[in-house]
């Protein structure tokens, strides 16, 4: 059993940073895929970025050269560093794990956190 614990969220003006963390339970953490999704109100939840137990990282387009996905295995902690965000990253942050590979499905992920809410004021 794995429980997973966001934080970092909030409220920033577009073109702000936040950085999320998330932080597992178990001892296995460094042999899991950490993935970061996002819901908006209405909408599904998509995948934003995933980091694998080797390293290997993905993003999803509308995401990729302003977020940064790392892991810290030795603080059993996956982070997303945010830049230059945009009214519609607003949505509630969700991490993921599960184990060996990643994915970019929501479907294939075994646990997830309680989320945490991002806004982006314009």
């Amino acid at each position: 059993q794995v429980q997973l614990v966001e934080s970092g969220g909030g409220l920033v003006q577009a073109g702000g940073s936040l950085r999320l963390s998330c932080v597992a339970s178990g001892r296995t953490f460094s042999s899991y895929a950490m993935g970061w999704f996002r819901q908006a109100p209405g909408k599904e939840r998509e995948f934003v970025a995933r980091i694998s137990w080797s390293g290997s990282i993905y993003y999803a387009e509308s995401v990729k050269g302003r977020f940064t996905i790392s892991r810290e295995n030795a603080k059993n902690t996956v982070y997303l560093q945010m830049n230059s965000l945009k009214p519609e990253d607003t949505a509630v942050y969700y991490c993921a794990a599960r184990p060996n590979s990643g994915s970019n499905r929501p479907s294939e992920y075994n646990y997830w956190g309680q989320g945490t809410q991002v806004t982006v004021s314009s």
